[in-house]
């Protein structure tokens, strides 16, 4: 009864199949007889455990993306008023990052999980940019960190020179009290003439700006007024009660230096939210566009089987004939 019908299926295919295929086929199927058993079920499988692979990643940064959009338009907000804080400041003491002091103090802002572009990468490379430009003789320049990924590049090269490092500072919803706080303990532990804060300014999901922040210290604030500098119109106010004009700098710096570091944290993870969002996009777009090329393998690997399955069954036919 197998036989019979193996004959009739043969019988049937056979008019298909020319005598130069027909010996094309016995000649491949010698060859798959020295290969191992079950190669072309392997092939398929591969692929097949490929698609899967690349469809749980797919799966995975598209809810990566759904979750920085949601922290972004919570932050952004916050960012947009933290703006209001610092700008008066810059008015009134002014903002010169071309000062020439002898300690300068980098206060470099960076996130703690990567996955979001070259975010980092950015602060990293203003930061060294900086400290080769305020380094000499006889000046003094350390690094304060904000964050793991800074931390980690400029430990390379820079492990001396960094005075302090503070992680997981985005691990909780901030407020400006607690980066008051966190201002207070820099400015107790730090000797400086000048702060510079890098971050990265937020424009849009697919814009942030690597920005840079000055704040002097008092000293260094009423030598450059007495000097004739351009620090704002501080020289326009007129001091009222008890407090003398270097107290009155004195708070005035530290408040400066609070509130611009409130807003650089917020701008900075505004940035990395919306650079998340566009690395998580494109990622997503790529495993979709891997995921159809495999598909394609898949079918054209399944089809090839099913071909060489079909010849099999004609070749069998046609020496039973023959």
């Amino acid at each position: 009864m197998a036989m019979a019908a193996l004959r009739r299926e043969g019988r049937r295919f056979l008019p298909l199949m020319s005598s130069n295929s027909i010996n094309a086929a016995r000649s491949s199927i010698v060859s798959e007889d020295l290969a191992p058993q079950g190669a072309r079920a392997i092939s398929t499988q591969v692929v097949r455990n490929r698609m899967k692979s690349v469809k749980n990643i797919q799966k995975i940064t598209k809810a990566m993306k759904m979750v920085a959009a949601s922290k972004l338009r919570a932050i952004q907000v916050r960012a947009e008023n933290s703006r209001g804080l610092w700008q008066p400041f810059t008015a009134l003491l002014g903002d010169t990052p071309s000062v020439d002091v002898k300690k300068n103090v980098i206060v470099t802002i960076s996130s703690d999980k990567g996955l979001c572009g070259g975010i980092n990468s950015t602060s990293v490379k203003v930061s060294k940019s900086l400290y080769k430009w305020t380094s000499g003789p006889d000046k003094e320049t350390k690094y304060v960190i904000l964050g793991e990924k800074a931390k980690a590049q400029l430990v390379r090269d820079s492990k001396k020179d960094i005075e302090i490092s503070i992680t997981e500072l985005q691990k909780n919803p901030l407020n400006y009290t607690q980066v008051s706080v966190l201002a207070d303990d820099i400015l107790k532990n730090v000797e400086y003439d000048a702060l510079r804060i890098v971050f990265n300014k937020f424009h849009s999901v697919v814009s942030f700006m690597p920005t840079l922040a000055t704040v002097l210290s008092p000293e260094v604030v009423e030598r450059e007024a007495e000097a004739g500098g351009k620090l704002g119109d501080l020289d326009n106010y007129e001091i009222e009660g008890g407090e003398t004009k270097g107290e009155i700098l004195q708070n005035l710096a530290e408040f400066q230096f609070s509130c611009v570091l409130f807003n650089a944290v917020l701008e900075n993870a505004c940035s990395e939210q919306g650079a998340r969002m566009s690395a998580m996009d494109s990622s997503s777009r790529n495993a979709g566009e891997m995921l159809d090329r495999l598909t394609l393998t898949y079918n054209r690997t399944r089809q090839a089987s099913i071909t060489t399955e079909l010849i099999e069954i004609i070749s069998g036919a046609s020496a039973l004939e023959g």
